[in-house]
């Protein structure tokens, strides 16, 4: 950051992403594609690239060989300025063995932070879609003199049975780090509202230092960092709360002001999907005073022809419409309809084909899936759920290179 602390970003990106299947049956789940031309990766790395921290690490695991593709094509910083975006796979540099916990993955990194010799440390997580700027919450986390800042979320006291609760006083010092209460804390201003854990930390690097050190010794610990590093420096009184909705971006409407998406499950990925299409979308894309980043594929503008239209949609380059319908939905680069084809409320990933008469509603396509003509998906879910994978609020999914029956 220009004139303030030196900063290194850590993002963790080695999440499998279970709930997320099939979209991850092929890839980690920050590389999931998102929004026609994203990764999932692409917001917090855009998050932390317009607050100026541009020495980042992204730690990998699972399945990572699209996202550390994406990354090294992608986010390439000036090394000029001494700015970088880098995959770091799990290295074994203690021993044979994979990361064990979010907590030992960075603890088996400490080169990183050796070689950066960074005063604040941001562990962000890469599997949500938000926007948010990093620097006003380093600015308190200074300003406080913390060991670690924790973002939060304000939510429903009744929502809040299913996270991790933060209980804060008025000083925001963090009293209690609470994982899925039955009785959650509420808040000094607003008793009926708990703070929820982003899974988004600011450290003095000292404090992350003596505290993984200590959490690599305790055979007992599961190594996760909001399981045993928040709880450890909140017993310490090393511990305070950033409130998510103080936060200000630059062109954001009350509308979208404070967005966050959690796309853990097909459900969530897909209402995120719906949230960009609305004529006042609840998530604006096209805000462009906080750009989220990415190198979309080189293909020509998308073409309508033979009648072919979309009405409330994102589509994107080198889609051709020849005939179809879009209502409702964002189409990837490369997606193909014929014509008397229907796509509604939909996701399609790049390369999608759409043949001839073809109806599609309430699903998401992964890449490359081929829809032949007159096929059905998302009408009949008792069939589909024979033939497909539907989620538990209905949406049909089809995987990677599948072929829908007809």
């Amino acid at each position: 950051m220009r004139g303030g602390p030196r900063v290194l970003g850590i993002v963790l990106a080695g999440g499998e992403g279970k709930r997320l299947s099939p979209l991850t049956q092929d890839r980690a789940k920050p590389a999931v594609p998102f929004g026609g031309n994203y990764r999932l990766v692409d917001f917090v790395l855009s998050n932390l690239v317009n607050a100026d921290i541009r020495r980042i690490a992204v730690l990998t695991q699972y399945k990572s060989h699209s996202l550390d593709r994406h990354i090294t094509t992608t986010w390439r910083m000036s090394s000029l300025l001494g700015s970088y975006v880098t995959p770091v796979p799990a290295q074994q540099r203690l021993g044979p063995r994979w990361f064990t916990g979010s907590a030992d993955a960075i603890y088996q990194s400490l080169n990183l932070i050796y070689d950066d010799r960074p005063d604040i440390v941001v562990v962000f997580g890469a599997d949500n879609v938000y926007r948010m700027d990093p620097a006003q919450m380093i600015e308190q986390h200074v300003a406080s003199g913390a060991g670690v800042t924790i973002a939060a979320l304000r939510v429903p006291r009744a929502d809040a049975t299913e996270f991790g609760v933060i209980d804060a006083g008025e000083d925001k010092k963090i009293r209690a780090f609470l994982e899925k209460p039955a009785d959650p804390p509420g808040l000094p201003d607003s008793p009926d509202e708990s703070f929820v854990s982003m899974g988004n930390y600011c450290f003095s690097t000292d404090a992350l230092l003596e505290a993984l050190r200590a959490d690599a010794e305790d055979e007992d610990s599961v190594h996760d960092m909001g399981g045993s590093i928040m709880p450890m420096l909140v017993s310490t009184g090393d511990a305070y709360v950033y409130d998510f909705s103080t936060n200000v971006i630059p062109g954001s409407t009350e509308r979208d002001h404070g967005y966050w998406r959690d796309v853990g499950t097909i459900d969530s990925y897909y209402d995120a999907h719906m949230d960009l299409v609305s004529v006042t979308p609840v998530f604006n894309m096209y805000n462009d005073k906080w750009p989220i980043y990415t190198l979309p594929p080189q293909f020509p503008p998308a073409k309508f022809v033979l009648g072919g239209r979309a009405e409330e949609s994102m589509v994107s380059a080198g889609v051709i419409l020849g005939g179809g319908s879009v209502l409702g939905s964002v189409l990837s680069p490369g997606v193909r309809m014929d014509r008397s084809s229907r796509v509604e409320d939909s996701v399609l990933m790049d390369g999608v084909q759409i043949g001839e008469g073809a109806v599609v509603r309430r699903a998401i396509l992964d890449k490359n899936v081929v829809v032949p003509p007159w096929a059905r998906i998302g009408v009949d879910e008792a069939a589909d759920r024979e033939r497909y994978h539907v989620s538990a609020g209905g949406i049909t999914v089809l995987g990677k290179g599948a072929r829908a029956i007809v």
